[in-house]
């Protein structure tokens, strides 16, 4: 199997686990995601919209779920009245941390069974490609999941 096949197979691998894990935790991917990325800290709208790759407006639904179920909300920016930042609440930094150790669990199996010097090697060129990656532009800064 060619590179490109492989990381192609393993993208879909990896988002099926995750889809799973998502609906295990009454969550969708995105609202997973969501969760992750603001774990790390309140961030920008323009920001999420940068790491989802998508228009500010398009985040307005996600933010407006994740405030119903009592997840996320959305406060102003600190000297700058028009700008609005997303943050966790007590209940979705839970959640994210649930998340987080379950979907954590699920990926380890992926590469459990590779010996010490695969694994090695795995993560050595994984880093190289993530890190390439952050130096274009587009969408980056995908959190801690």
């Amino acid at each position: 199997m060619d590179v490109v096949t492989a990381l192609i197979r393993l993208t879909g691998l990896i988002q099926g686990i995750y889809a799973r894990v998502s609906e295990r935790h009454d969550l969708t991917p995105v609202q997973a995601k969501l969760l992750c990325v603001l774990l790390d800290g309140p961030r920008g709208m323009a920001d999420l919209a940068q790491i989802f790759g998508v228009e500010r407006a398009a985040l307005t639904g996600l933010m407006d779920r994740a405030e119903k179920r009592g997840l996320a909300h959305r406060v102003p920016v600190p000297r700058d009245r028009r700008a609005l930042q997303a943050t966790l609440t007590d209940a979705g930094r839970e959640a994210a941390a649930a998340f987080h150790v379950d979907i954590t669990a699920e990926l380890n199996r992926l590469t459990g069974d590779l010996t010490s010097d695969a694994g090695e090697h795995l993560r050595a060129a994984l880093a190289e490609i993530i890190e390439r990656h952050r130096a274009a532009p587009g969408p980056g800064g995908i959190g801690c999941c």
